[in-house]
């Protein structure tokens, strides 16, 4: 992938995927994707209602956008999942956000884009619980990297 060509697509805009937007719009086109139409609709007015971002910060990312479409995921090619893992009264963490963003990207996904988990999991929760999603989904295959005649995904 070319640096050049970079769009990146970082889903979930909370305490970790808005800062993270953030940075990258200031160097990178990036889109901030979120369900909450709410939140989406307040940060295009450059307010952060959670209190972690000032009008400021928001302001320096030049290059950043904010949507609650998934169809807007199309022209992206890296993938920043940043979704919360909350966990049961047990403590065992619940992959239901997780597999729900895996599922809202894969349709998106085209040979060589790249996806990045930043939510708190287990120890190959992203292989054994998101690859299986993406891979179904999109068609690509995350296993077959070094087959040039498959279809990958990152």
């Amino acid at each position: 992938m070319n640096i050049e060509n970079i769009r990146i697509a970082v889903i979930g805009l909370g305490y970790v995927g808005l800062p993270l937007l953030v940075e990258f719009g200031k160097h990178y086109p990036t889109l901030g994707f979120d369900l909450n139409q709410e939140r989406i609709h307040s940060l295009k007015q450059q307010q952060d209602n959670t209190l972690e971002l000032s009008s400021e910060e928001l302001a320096s990312a030049v290059k950043a956008e904010y949507s609650y479409t998934a169809t807007d995921l199309n022209d992206c090619n890296v993938f920043i999942v940043t979704v919360p893992t909350p966990v049961d009264h047990h403590k065992r963490p619940l992959l239901e956000p997780l597999q729900e963003a895996s599922r809202t990207i894969a349709p998106y996904l085209k040979a060589d884009d790249i996806v990045i988990y930043e939510s708190t999991v287990y120890p190959g929760a992203s292989e054994e619980v998101c690859v299986p999603i993406l891979e179904e989904i999109s068609g690509l295959s995350a296993s077959q990297k070094n087959d040039p005649g498959k279809n990958q995904c990152g």
